[in-house]
């Protein structure tokens, strides 16, 4: 099955649609609310925008060292693809377990309850306060009712054939980069005001965190900066995450060994751009205490209102439902071509290797819907972004290493595209990753801890699924 591969997919994704896809899986909901929750742990506004930059600086360094994996292998499965060749079946194989265990599936399920979320703003008895069923400690609300449909629908639509799921996704990804950046120039002519862009600015390197109970500002110092710095690049990392989405369809992707690689620059580039200038705006609009205390965190609601009054609630719950959805038509799409490889080399279900009549992995994509559906009925979102990315950075480290090892162990190979600035680039990725992942465990082990737990419980499967070969 697996060399029959490049005769069953269809290769017709362009460049436009490989840029489309980076930009419109890493635009969710993240840039709408994760700024909050960051200038609680950092204080300041010139820690805010270095949070931003940094973690656009290594995004696009990350997506520029992939070009070279992504121009050597230039098939469906991607980063797996790239671990497997750099380190075997069981690096391969942890990957894709923790891939569809939380990575991909816990983003999705993330993703589905903010669209909801927004959902209720438009229409009240969409809210999680609407409780459908309860038994126990469970709770069925509305809002993961309508997350869970979301999923269930685009899983549907993706199913019956990827030109349709990439006409979607390059509408709605043109759609929401206009959105955002009509909320960003609108923000600046509208909503702008010297004195508030003065008080946040006044002292901007502070070393200080927010402490919600009281409602004050604390000054910090020492290892509490760095434990500060750690939680608050987790809502940076994980609203820039999902640019690799494109190069587990590579096997969609025309000229993939060119447009692969440029997909990936370019899209990381223009949303890294976008990011830096949403915060600049949200400083521009919005005192440093307001965007500290924005109910449940949404400070792009907190900023609209500022910029176009009451109208504004709505005018962001929009363009947060299109930028959602938009989102898990990327995430959906890309993730069930890992499960595709996977079950190729024997490492998933023999089921989700086969392709249906649209040339689609559509068991593999109801695999994945199954499960992301089920972690929207667990509730706990903000668990899932540190369990997702601690796993996320790991395997990222791991990856971009692959290209020194790579270089050692297969030197002839042909390379169309070298990791730009290697090996510098690629090795300055590795230590900030390293020293993200690292801080992350020390301050956050109780919900880190679990995401390295996840991944390493993969062992004993593989080991398992290797002598009885899922069927």
């Amino acid at each position: 099955m697996e060399n029959h591969e490049n005769e069953h997919f269809k290769r017709e994704l362009g460049l436009l649609d490989g840029t489309m896809l980076v930009v419109g899986s890493m635009i969710g909901s993240g840039i709408f609310i994760v700024s909050s929750d960051m200038i609680r742990n950092v204080g300041s506004a010139g820690m805010l925008i270095a949070m931003w930059v940094i973690t656009g600086l290594i995004t696009i360094i990350a997506a520029v060292s992939y070009g070279e994996l992504s121009a050597m292998f230039p098939k469906a499965g991607g980063q797996y693809v790239y671990l497997k060749e750099a380190y075997g079946k069981l690096t391969a194989f942890l990957y894709g377990w923790s891939f569809f265990a939380v990575i991909q599936t816990g983003t999705i399920a993330a993703v589905g309850v903010a669209f909801s979320k927004f959902a209720a703003y438009l229409y009240e008895p969409f809210s999680d306060q609407n409780v459908l069923y309860e038994m126990g400690s469970f709770n069925l609300n509305a809002a993961q009712l309508v997350s869970i449909v979301t999923i269930i629908l685009l899983s549907y639509f993706n199913s019956r054939g990827v030109k349709n799921s990439k006409t979607l996704q390059t509408f709605l990804s043109i759609i929401k980069i206009a959105s955002l950046l009509g909320l960003i120039v609108f923000g600046f002519i509208l909503g702008a005001k010297a004195e508030i862009w003065d008080a946040n600015w006044t002292d901007a390197w502070a070393n200080r965190n927010f402490v919600k109970d009281t409602g004050e500002w604390m000054t910090i110092g020492g290892s509490t900066i760095v434990a500060g710095i750690a939680a608050a690049m987790v809502g940076s990392v994980f609203s820039s995450d999902a640019w690799n989405g494109v190069t587990f369809i590579a096997g969609e992707i025309k000229n993939p060994k060119r447009n692969v690689g440029l997909s990936l620059f370019l899209g990381t580039l223009i949303v890294s751009i976008l990011y830096i200038l949403a915060n600049l705006m949200y400083l521009a609009v919005v005192p440093l205490t307001e965007m500290a205390t924005a109910e449940s965190d949404r400070v792009a609601v907190v900023a609209s209102q500022h910029i176009f009054g009451s109208i504004g609630t709505y005018i962001i719950a929009v363009m947060i439902m299109i930028s959602t959805f938009a989102c898990n038509n990327g995430l959906i799409m890309a993730g069930a071509r890992v499960y595709y490889t996977m079950a190729n080399d024997g490492l998933f279900f023999k089921k989700a290797g086969h392709l249906n009549e649209a040339g689609v992995p559509a068991w593999a994509l109801w695999a994945q819907c199954i499960w992301a559906s089920a972690l929207c009925l667990t509730g706990k979102y903000g668990d899932l972004l540190d369990f997702v990315v601690i796993i996320v950075l790991i395997f990222y480290i791991l990856t971009i290493y692959g290209i020194f090892k790579l270089r050692q162990t297969m030197p002839d190979a042909e390379r169309p595209y070298k990791a730009f600035g290697y090996p510098f680039l690629p090795m300055l990725y590795i230590v900030l990753a390293a020293a993200l992942s690292v801080a992350l465990l020390v301050f956050k082990t109780s919900t880190c801890g679990w995401g390295v737990a996840i991944m390493l419980a993969g062992i004993p499967v593989y080991y398992l699924t290797k002598s009885r070969q899922i069927g």
